[in-house]
């Protein structure tokens, strides 16, 4: 992966990076995390933006409202766990099987949950709406896979394996993808796209099983420890209530766009935002990597050349944001009517607010690693559900008067609080705030980010 990109980088900067064995790992890893979406990034967007045009706002709308219904109750899989898990094995690489046990044992149980309570919303929030009740149920399915992709996962994670993972993904979008272009030629109802998106994470969850079979592991060595389960929650409770309320943040929105307006405003907010939320696998993607030797640094690393290290991993967020929210604040109108057609005009207004949310996702991602590595996963807490309280408020005074843009104004602002500004509210996140502020400015700070990723770089292995 790495020799791929070799010729575009100085001979200096690749002689340091192969000097430096863990930088090597983690780019390389890196490239894997991004070739995750590159590939399907681009076929499944195109394809998506096709079968929006072929359904139109309404049916569009409908579709992403059972969607964004699904997505709410995603956190009762996931139960918080990744990281923990992540963080538990690379410390202890022989309590693996433990961990792992326990971890699916977690999120099977959670999955069933998840998927009694989304298709319980679906009968109260759409009563004589029978397709979207059906379309929800269908979705929701998704979550009993959920459980073993998201373990295995965690091992590919924890082993800086990201490419098991990508080839997975890849494999089963690229299918549904040619699944869906033959239901838009040949005409097929909006129910068929429903059982296309189960049948992706099926083929996912199939695919990096018998990837992890290949790679030696098995499945039955796995070992599920009730104790273990208990102190895995012990600890990832407040990331349960943190993931379900930046899925409130995510997703409310959309919901309560759905409800409040109709289901045409929500597909043309739902257009803006795919251009907008396409790109939220990138912070995820480079944090994923860094986060194993973010945990080492703090345990071997002084404290000066620790928050160093955080503030090059800021900057990184931060200058990656702006080159991807300038382009589509200037860009979007355009992007909207070449992608989606004359139908969602109305969507590249929104997209111009809702784009700038990336940069405060970034930032907020480069945080909650930081908050997990000095154990202040209560706050990360806080902060998320804070952010989740202002965008139920905003988008209930903005929704009846501006529709969509007011739904992209509550999903700026409550990013913004819960990312960012909450750090205020706390001493002992305060460092953080400074940094992510300073972050903001690295724009107009260039020449003093190049110097401090120098100096990363030319430190000796294991300084």
């Amino acid at each position: 992966m790495l020799e791929s990109f070799s010729k575009f980088l100085p001979s200096s900067v690749l002689r340091l990076i192969n000097q430096r064995s863990g930088f090597r790992k983690i780019i390389i890893n890196t490239g894997w995390l991004f070739a995750d979406q590159g590939l399907t990034m681009v076929v499944g967007f195109l394809v998506g933006a096709w079968v929006a045009r072929y359904l139109g706002p309404a049916q569009y709308g409908i579709y992403n409202y059972a969607l964004a219904i699904v997505a709410l109750f995603s956190p009762l899989v996931a139960l918080g766990l990744k990281d923990i898990v992540i963080r538990d094995i690379v410390r202890k690489p022989e309590d693996k099987d433990e961990l792992l046990g326990a971890a699916f044992g977690l999120k099977f149980a959670g999955s069933l949950l998840a998927l009694g309570l989304a298709i319980g919303i679906g009968q109260i929030t759409q009563p004589d709406d029978a397709l979207t009740r059906f379309l929800i149920a269908i979705m929701a399915g998704q979550f009993v896979f959920a459980a073993l992709n998201e373990t295995l996962d965690c091992w590919f994670q924890s082993q800086v394996q990201a490419k098991y993972t990508v080839w997975a993904k890849n494999i089963g979008a690229l299918l549904i993808a040619a699944v869906k272009i033959g239901l838009i030629l040949y005409k097929a109802p909006l129910i068929a796209f429903a059982w296309a998106a189960l049948c992706q994470v099926f083929i996912f969850t199939i695919v990096l099983a018998a990837f992890h079979r290949a790679s030696q592991q098995r499945l039955a060595a796995w070992q599920l420890s009730f104790l273990r389960a208990k102190s895995l929650l012990a600890n990832s409770w407040p990331l349960i209530l943190s993931d379900l309320a930046i899925m409130i943040y995510l997703r409310i929105g959309q919901v309560m766009l759905g409800n409040m307006a109709d289901k045409e405003a929500l597909g043309l907010y739902s257009a803006a935002t795919r251009l907008s939320e396409l790109w939220y696998f990138i912070p995820m993607a480079i944090s994923s990597s860094v986060f194993p030797a973010i945990i080492r640094s703090r345990e071997t690393q002084s404290k000066k050349n620790y928050y160093g290290r955080m503030q090059v991993f800021y900057d990184v967020m931060s200058l990656t944001a702006y080159c991807i929210v300038i382009p589509l604040v200037l860009l979007g109108p355009t992007l909207v009517n070449i992608l989606f057609g004359a139908e969602y005009a109305q969507a590249g207004l929104i997209l111009r607010v809702h784009a700038w949310s990336f940069l405060f996702v970034s930032l907020g991602v480069a945080r909650s690693r930081w908050l997990i590595g000095e154990n202040m996963i209560r706050f990360d807490m806080f902060a998320t559900i804070l952010g989740a309280v202002v965008n139920i408020v905003m988008n209930y005074f903005l929704i009846p008067r501006y529709g969509g843009m007011g739904t992209a104004w509550a999903a700026l602002i409550s990013y913004a609080v819960s990312g960012y500004v909450s750090g205020a509210l706390a001493m002992g996140v305060r460092p953080a705030l400074k940094q992510q502020s300073l972050s903001l400015l690295v724009p107009f700070r260039l020449p003093s980010f190049i110097h401090s990723v120098q100096e990363l770089l030319n430190r000796r292995e294991g300084e």
